[in-house]
């Protein structure tokens, strides 16, 4: 399927979990991006260095926060506008030598847009990695808090190992006590939505401050299933299309409002996909 137009006067902004940028771009990811037409890029579970990052991905500006552990997570931001500065981490030893947190100030005209790839823990329940996975949670809370100023255009991107409704899993029945559809991690996607300052109670019955940020994906669709842009490799499951939406653009108020395209670019069959995550593809009118 063709990539839809690039309008005039926006911003095509994608994220992707490339599961391996080097084993993205042997399987076909310049292509696609080629023809997306993407200006800015959000990568995650690069798996990569620096230096590799840019020889996968020649003729575009990177920058990336490699995780300590080689071979294992990674984000980056990849750009065909200047990047003005750069920040990475959260707020923690743990979580940060992760690379799973990365801003990037890019300059538009006289305003800033704050760009986020983020790669939140997978977890796993009862277990430390579902310690790690809420320290995350938490700490991104803090940071959405302090990035959502009075008309701040900020974006935050990536695969976010939430699915926040049950219109976000297919099969969400079998996926209630298992880590990416828990209750409680399902709270911290009902604050980040929920009304700025409000109380504002979450699905796990907990009471929380409303942060004010939008889903872009749930705001264009409106109360369908998916679009999904994640399948396990189990089965038929992309065929079937028995996903999940975990990747997401979770914007400010004041970038949401210039939202005017979204789509998923999900491979046309199994045996054609380049990372086993769909593109989050958005045009922004900046």
């Amino acid at each position: 399927m063709p990539s839809p137009a690039h309008q005039p006067g926006t911003l095509r902004i994608a994220s992707i979990n490339v599961n391996g940028i080097r084993a993205a771009v042997r399987n076909g990811m310049l292509d696609w991006l080629a023809g997306a037409e993407v200006d800015v890029l959000a990568l995650q579970e690069v798996r990569a260095t620096a230096e590799q990052l840019t020889t996968a991905l020649p003729g575009w500006q990177t920058v990336s926060h490699e995780a300590l552990a080689k071979g294992r997570a990674g984000v980056a931001i990849v750009t065909r506008t200047p990047v003005a500065s750069v920040r990475t981490g959260l707020d923690a030893d743990e979580l940060d030598s992760a690379g799973r947190w990365i801003e990037a100030d890019v300059t538009l005209g006289d305003r800033t847009l704050t760009v986020i790839s983020a790669y939140v823990p997978t977890g796993e329940v009862g277990s430390p990695k579902q310690d790690q996975k809420w320290a995350f949670l938490d700490a991104m809370g803090r940071r959405m808090r302090e990035l959502a100023g009075d008309g701040a255009l900020a974006l935050i991107m990536g695969d976010l190992n939430v699915g926040h409704r049950e219109l976000d899993i297919r099969n969400w029945r079998g996926n209630v006590k298992k880590a990416g559809f828990l209750p409680r991690e399902r709270a911290y996607f009902d604050r980040f939505f929920g009304e700025t300052g409000a109380t504002v109670e979450g699905v796990d019955g907990s009471a929380g401050t409303g942060l004010g940020w939008v889903d872009v994906g749930r705001r264009f669709h409106g109360e369908v299933d998916g679009p999904y842009t994640w399948w396990s490799s189990r089965g038929k499951a992309f065929d079937n299309d028995t996903g999940w939406r975990i990747d997401y653009h979770v914007a400010t108020p004041a970038l949401a409002e210039r939202v005017r395209d979204y789509w998923i670019g999900r491979a046309p069959s199994w045996d054609t996909r380049w990372s086993d995550h769909a593109p989050v593809v958005v045009d922004y009118a900046l």
